[in-house]
């Protein structure tokens, strides 16, 4: 893997002294309590990297209503980094070593050019997303004009924030609760194709922690294994998140979660995970409870062995067949993904938006993986068991259910 400065240095010299880097995904509008969740993220103990998660009306462009917000003193869910002064936010950064204590910027925009210019203005070189995962789940921006924008978007980057700039993918947490791992798999490794197609040079490659800590590891293997074959020459690392779908209500449940989450970060020799803290099903999370999740899973990582059985392959063949079908459509990675969604060759299962085909179903079967139920026209052969249908109205409840329900019972 190439080397770099910034987060993917940071990661290259946790991962020689085999530490997890964990990471909180905080956001709050006011500078002040901002840079207090900053700063208590960094003095946490373990190998942190800080987040600087932005508010729905910056995602969405409306900038001037981010201002109006900020005037007049109403509650925003996120920091609107375009809409402060460059005066507040030089102050919420100043004295932070970002090569010591890498800030990340989580933003969930299908346009994000100016969310990237205010960073390089801050020295802010690190972001994540991707032409496809943050339109289809988080837009109704037609994926044509995600793609023009994430092009766009990543030469910005690129030029700007030359050896230190960073993406990660959020492909392989797209919808992710009830979409099987392949296809994560294969949405990550594709996204990040399209972010060294734009000159984009270190790059990280995202799961989400799903229903079956046996299938997560396969698919983590997989994962690398794509990132091995595919982005030779590029500085790379794996990104595990907590699981994104619905969340223990108890305390001993959610902590459970996040400790088998950090288990599996270890076992599969991911670099980095995504936190989630343990009131995830009551409310936003405090700064002081961010700082306890974190310390909760580098403790349980520290503790976790690295894998040695060797996984299965049924993954890594899926996630490989739509890569390589994909990438067969036309000359670039953008129009590739582009005419893969149009065809329904890539189809994210209950995805409503306009550019998804929306014909594949899953189904958590009785170990607790999560299986095809119904592949549309992707070029896949896994199917779920006959007697476990995916669908119906009270299924997909039990399934959006299913962590929290095994979890809360131990």
């Amino acid at each position: 893997m190439a080397q770099t400065s910034g987060l993917g240095a940071y990661v290259a010299g946790a991962r020689n002294r085999n530490h997890l880097v964990v990471q909180s995904r905080m956001g709050f509008a006011d500078p002040a309590l901002m840079r207090a969740g900053l700063e208590a993220v960094r003095d946490a103990g373990p190998r942190t990297a800080g987040t600087i998660t932005l508010d729905s009306f910056t995602r969405t462009g409306q900038f001037l209503r981010a201002g109006r917000a900020i005037s007049s003193g109403e509650s925003l869910n996120g920091y609107p980094l375009v809409s402060h002064s460059d005066a507040s936010n030089a102050r919420l950064l100043r004295g932070l070593d970002l090569d010591a204590f890498p800030v990340q910027v989580r933003h969930g925009s299908p346009e994000p050019q100016e969310i990237f210019r205010t960073m390089l203005r801050l020295g802010l070189t690190v972001s994540e997303g991707g032409p496809v995962s943050y339109c289809l789940p988080y837009s109704r921006v037609p994926l044509r004009r995600s793609i023009d924008a994430w092009s766009e978007g990543c030469r910005i980057l690129a030029d700007g924030g030359q050896e230190s700039a960073h993406l990660e993918t959020f492909g392989g947490c797209m919808l992710g609760q009830l979409c099987p791992p392949g296809l994560l798999v294969a949405l990550s490794v594709l996204e990040c194709l399209f972010f060294v197609e734009h000159g984009i040079r270190s790059v990280s490659l995202s799961y989400a922690q799903q229903t079956n800590p046996r299938q997560d590891l396969e698919a983590l293997h997989a994962l690398r294994t794509l990132a091995e074959k595919h982005l030779p020459g590029i500085d790379w690392h794996v990104v595990l998140y907590t699981f994104m779908g619905v969340y223990p209500r108890t305390t001993p449940g959610a902590t459970a979660l996040l400790r088998e989450s950090a288990e599996l970060a270890a076992a599969s020799g991911s670099e980095r995970l995504i936190v989630k803290t343990t009131v995830e099903s009551q409310r936003i999370p405090t700064v002081a409870e961010n700082v306890t999740a974190l310390r909760i899973a580098a403790e349980a990582a520290h503790g976790a062995t690295r894998s040695t059985d060797p996984p299965g392959s049924e993954i890594l063949d899926e996630a490989s067949a739509l890569v390589n079908t994909t990438l067969s459509l036309k000359s670039t990675v953008g129009d590739c993904l582009h005419e893969a969604f149009r065809l329904g060759l890539l189809d994210v299962p209950y995805c409503l938006h306009q550019d998804n085909a929306n014909r594949t179903r899953t189904a958590i079967d009785s170990t607790g993986s999560l299986r095809w139920a119904s592949r549309g026209a992707m070029p896949l052969t896994a199917q779920a068991p006959a007697n476990e249908p995916g669908g119906a109205a009270d299924r997909l409840l039990q399934m959006l259910s299913y962590n929290q329900r095994c979890f809360d019972a131990r």
